[in-house]
């Protein structure tokens, strides 16, 4: 990724392989807002990354992070219908909580590659993107974002977070944030 003026600020949040969970609660109040979780179609790059054949289903969640009653990232989280396991029913009980508890808990997960890129009026993600933190298309040309590709067996799953500006404003509290990663 190449060093801006833009994107200098993000660099830290989107190169970080750690607990976003983890990372937002060491600077304040966490909580998470499920927007959306449902059968739908993925982006066809999402669809291409985990194997899922053009027009079938995968399962999607969106939420909005949260710290001090901020938003500061949407997550989109792509996982395929087939084959079954425990990562459908895992999803279907996470509730309010984070995925990233579950993903950075369990040590059957293995996180891969993580990608970068600054979402434009281009991209499916940024209109839901602007909707989920409340900030305004005109003045919001573009966002940053990150994907990382998570594996448990037989399954994978596809996590792409987007970063709000307001991430840039949180500051560590100097507390020990407790260890619920994600």
């Amino acid at each position: 990724m190449l060093r801006t003026p833009d994107n200098v600020a993000f660099i830290p949040w989107l190169r970080d392989r750690g607990s976003l969970t983890a990372r937002i609660q060491a600077r304040g109040r966490f909580a998470v807002r499920v927007l959306r979780q449902r059968l739908a179609l993925p982006t066809a790059d999402e669809a291409r990354l985990l194997g899922i054949e053009p027009g079938e289903l995968a399962w999607i969640r969106e939420v909005a992070l949260l710290c001090d009653e901020r938003l500061v990232v949407f997550a989109h989280t792509v996982l395929p219908y087939r084959p079954c396991g425990p990562l459908q029913v895992w999803l279907a009980r996470l509730g309010n909580r984070s995925l990233g508890a579950l993903l950075f808990s369990h040590p059957g997960f293995r996180r891969g590659r993580i990608s970068f890129k600054r979402l434009d009026d281009h991209h499916p993600l940024l209109a839901p993107a602007l909707g989920a933190l409340q900030l305004d298309q005109p003045a919001t040309e573009s966002l940053w974002a990150r994907r990382s590709h998570f594996r448990f067996r037989a399954q994978s799953v596809l996590v792409t977070e987007v970063f709000s500006p307001q991430v840039l404003q949180l500051r560590e509290t100097g507390k020990k944030a407790p260890h619920v990663a994600g």
